[in-house]
């Protein structure tokens, strides 16, 4: 399994367990209280870390070379090419 499988699990076994957790009584929505923050900042984590697992790869300190190279397959048949490339630092 990748990270972002294994954090979804994690936050939905979390998420399911405090809801389990949490007594039962009557509702009344007289102020915003507490509920609201934890929410908030559950929201701003969870979507930090979805906006952060989709970032590109930065390149750094060296120079990206980019060509066309010939693919075959195990008999020698030519399949096509690729796009390869290759950080040189």
């Amino acid at each position: 399994m990748n990270t972002k499988i294994k954090f979804a699990a994690a936050l939905t076994a979390l998420t399911v367990a405090t809801t389990l957790a949490l007594p039962s009584s009557e509702a009344q929505a007289r102020r915003w209280g507490l509920g609201l923050g934890i929410g908030l900042a559950t929201g701003a984590v969870v979507g930090a870390a979805i906006a952060n697992s989709y970032a590109q790869p930065v390149y750094v300190g060296g120079v990206r070379r980019c060509f066309w190279q010939r693919q075959f397959d195990g008999f020698g048949n030519y399949l096509g090419t690729v796009k390869v490339c290759k950080l040189y630092y």
